[in-house]
């Protein structure tokens, strides 16, 4: 599986840029590594932000899961976006 990756600019005083650079070579990581493993130890406790789906959202759902059953089979997909 393929995660989506995000990039991060993060600007340090010289001196908590050294530091952090001891810290990853003493575990033979690169900084941004190390970063990361501090972040993934901070986050460890937590749980996951899960939401509620609306309720118009809810009925739409439901209503697309009752008609699945009338949907049919495209044979060309080209020709059915070229039709619409």
């Amino acid at each position: 599986m393929i995660t989506q990756q995000a990039q991060v600019k993060l600007n340090l005083p010289l001196a908590l840029k050294d530091f952090l650079e001891s810290k990853a070579m003493k575990f033979d990581m690169p900084i941004a590594g190390y970063i990361k493993h501090l972040i993934l130890k901070d986050v460890a406790d937590m749980e996951y932000p899960t939401f509620q789906i609306s309720k118009a959202s809810e009925l739409k759902a439901k209503k697309a899961l009752k008609e699945r059953k009338k949907a049919g089979k495209i044979s060309d997909v080209s020709a059915y976006f070229k039709n619409l």
